[in-house]
C-alpha cells in the first residue's frame, strides 16, 4: 500500500522558512562567499555589500527556522524522523551547489592534496611550496603552514587534487563531495546512536544534523570534520554493536584525519570491555584496542605514504588573531603586563594555552569518571567539546565535535545542556563572514541590517500567523509514494 508522508501545515512552514533562508544564503555567497580571488569582489562595491546584506537575512532565518522546528518537536506533533531527514535535504540542496561559505580551507586542502600527489612533504612546507593557481587561493595566514592532518585525510585530498589537476572549480566540488559523505555518515550513525544511548531519535537529529553549523561548516564550507565525524560516529555503532574491533578500526581511521577524534578510543575500550569476561576485562580491552589502533595506523600510512610527519605538526602555531577562551585571555594578559611594563607579556599567552590543556584534562578526568560505566559515548562528547572550548584555537565547526555525540547521547531530562548548546549553535553560526575573513565596520553594519531585516520579517509573519491561526493544525500530504 503506498505511504503518503504527512506533515503538519506548520512543520511545513518551517521546512519552507529554512529553504528560503539557506536559497537566499547561497545566492549572496557568490557576491561574498569564499569564491576564487580572481573572482573576489570590492568589499565596499554595492554587489558585495548587498550580497553581505542579504547573506546575513538568509542566515538568520535559516536558524529561525531550526529553532522553530526545535520547539515543534517538543510539541504535540513531533515530526518524523524522515521529515527531519527530508528536512535537512531540503536545507542543505541550495548550499551544496554555492561557492565556499565561511572559510577558505577548502583551498588549503586541495593545495595539501597537489603536494601530496607532487611527493612534497606537507609535514614540513605549506602550500607556499607549491606554487601555481592553487596556492593563490590558500588565505595568506596558512601560505606557510605545515598541514596537522593525517594520511587518511590527505590521502583523500590528493585523489580529488590529482583528478582536478589545475581547475579550481572542479577540485571545490569534489573536496564537497567528500565532506558530504562525511556528513551522510553523520546522518546515518545519529539515530543508530541515540537508540543505544537510550535518547530521542528526533532530538538527536535536530540537534546534531540539521545544527546550522553543520549546514554551513560542512556541506556550504566542506571542512573535513565531517569526514572524521562520520568516521568517529561509524566505529561508536559498531562497537556498540557486536564489532568493537570494526569500531577501533573506525575511530583510528577518524583520528587519522584529525587528531582529536583519538579520544574516542577509550569509549571503545569501555565499551569493549563490557563485552569480555574473566580476570581484568579493561585492561585486555585497552591493550586489545591499543594493538587494533597501532596496527591501523602502521598499515594506513603505509598505503598512503605520507609518513608520520603529521604527529610533530600537531603543535602547528596558532593564528595571533585566534578567538579562543585561552588565547583571548592570553592577549588581554600581555596587554596588561605590557602596559605595566612588565617583561613577563610574551609568556602570557603560553601560560593561558598550559592552564586550557591542564583545565581540559581536569575536566576530562571529571566526565569519564562520572559517566564512563553507564554512558560512555556521553562522556567522549563532553571531553570533546572540552577539547574545542579550552584549546589554544577554536572555530565554529570546532563545536561539533563534541556537539554530535551530546545530541546522541546525553540523558533524556538534560534539557538545560541541549538549549545551551542551541543558543550557542545559533550564535557561533553569526560569528564568521561568508567570505570567512574577520568584518571591519562596514562589514558589521551591514551584516547587523541584514539579520535585523530578517528579524522584522518573522515578527510580521509571525502577527499574520496569529491572526489566522484557526487553521492551525491541519495536515497536507508532502512526498510521493513510497
Amino acid at each position: 500500500m503506498p505511504v503518503i508522508l504527512r506533515v503538519p501545515t506548520a512543520t511545513r512552514h518551517v521546512q519552507l522558512l529554512g529553504a528560503v533562508g539557506s536559497a537566499v544564503l547561497a545566492a549572496c555567497g557568490v557576491a561574498v562567499g569564499a569564491v576564487p580571488v580572481r573572482d573576489v569582489l570590492a568589499p565596499r562595491s554595492g554587489a558585495a555589500a548587498l550580497g553581505l546584506a542579504g547573506a546575513y537575512f538568509g542566515l538568520v532565518l535559516l536558524i529561525a527556522a531550526w529553532a522553530l522546528l526545535g520547539r515543534a518537536i517538543r510539541g504535540p506533533e513531533p515530526p518524523t524522523p524522515r521529515t527531519l531527514l527530508l528536512t535537512l535535504a531540503l536545507w542543505a540542496a541550495p548550499l551544496l551547489v554555492a561557492p565556499p561559505l565561511f572559510s577558505r580551507d577548502v583551498y588549503s586542502y586541495l593545495a595539501q592534496g597537489a603536494m601530496v600527489e607532487a611527493q612534497m612533504d606537507v609535514y614540513a612546507h605549506g602550500p607556499s611550496r607549491l606554487g601555481g593557481p592553487l596556492t593563490y587561493e590558500v588565505a595568506p595566514l596558512w601560505q606557510h603552514t605545515p598541514t596537522p592532518y593525517g594520511p587518511v585525510f590527505l590521502a583523500c585530498a590528493a585523489a580529488i587534487a590529482g583528478f582536478a589537476r589545475t581547475e579550481v572549480l572542479t577540485g571545490v566540488i569534489g573536496m564537497r563531495l567528500v565532506a558530504l559523505a562525511g556528513v551522510a555518515l553523520m546522518v546515518f550513525c545519529l539515530p543508530r546512536l541515540a537508540r543505544r544511548c537510550g535518547a530521542d531519535p528526533r532530538t538527536a537529529l535536530w540537534l546534531g544534523a540539521l545544527n546550522p553549523l553543520l549546514l554551513l561548516h560542512l556541506v556550504a564550507g566542506a571542512h573535513n570534520d565531517a569526514v572524521m565525524l562520520g568516521l568517529l560516529g561509524a566505529g561508536l555503532v559498531a562497537a556498540l554493536g557486536r564489532w568493537p574491533v570494526a569500531g577501533a578500526v573506525l575511530v583510528t581511521l577518524a583520528a587519522l584525519v584529525k587528531a582529536p577524534a583519538a579520544l574516542g578510543l577509550l569509549a571503545i575500550a569501555l565499551l569493549w570491555g563490557r563485552r569480555l569476561n574473566g580476570r581484568l576485562p579493561r585492561l585486555r580491552a585497552a591493550l586489545a584496542v591499543a594493538g587494533t589502533a597501532a596496527v591501523t595506523t602502521a598499515a594506513t600510512t603505509a598505503v598512503t605514504g605520507t609518513g608520520y610527519g603529521w604527529i610533530a605538526a600537531l603543535d602547528t602555531p596558532v593564528s595571533p588573531e585566534n578567538w579562543s577562551l585561552t588565547s583571548s585571555l592570553g592577549r588581554m594578559t600581555g596587554a596588561a603586563l605590557t602596559s605595566a611594563g612588565s617583561s613577563l607579556a610574551e609568556f602570557a599567552i603560553p601560560a593561558w594555552h598550559m592552564a586550557g590543556i591542564a583545565a581540559t584534562v581536569l575536566a576530562m578526568i571529571a566526565f569519564w569518571r562520572r559517566h564512563h560505566l553507564r554512558r560512555p559515548v556521553y562522556a567522549l562528547g563532553l571531553s570533546l567539546t572540552a577539547v574545542a572550548l579550552l584549546g589554544p584555537a577554536i572555530r565554529p565547526w570546532y563545536v561539533l565535535w563534541g556537539l554530535f555525540l551530546i545530541a546522541a547521547a546525553a540523558p533524556n531530562g538534560s534539557i538545560r545542556l541541549r538549549r545551551a548548546a542551541a543558543v550557542a549553535s545559533g550564535a557561533l553560526a553569526l560569528a564568521v563572514l561568508p567570505s570567512g575573513f574577520a568584518p571591519d565596520g562596514t562589514q558589521l553594519l551591514l551584516a547587523v541590517g541584514g539579520g535585523a531585516a530578517a528579524v522584522v520579517v518573522l515578527l510580521f509573519a509571525y502577527q499574520l500567523s496569529a491572526r489566522g491561526s484557526s487553521g492551525r493544525g491541519r495536515t497536507e500530504p508532502l512526498g510521493s509514494p513510497a
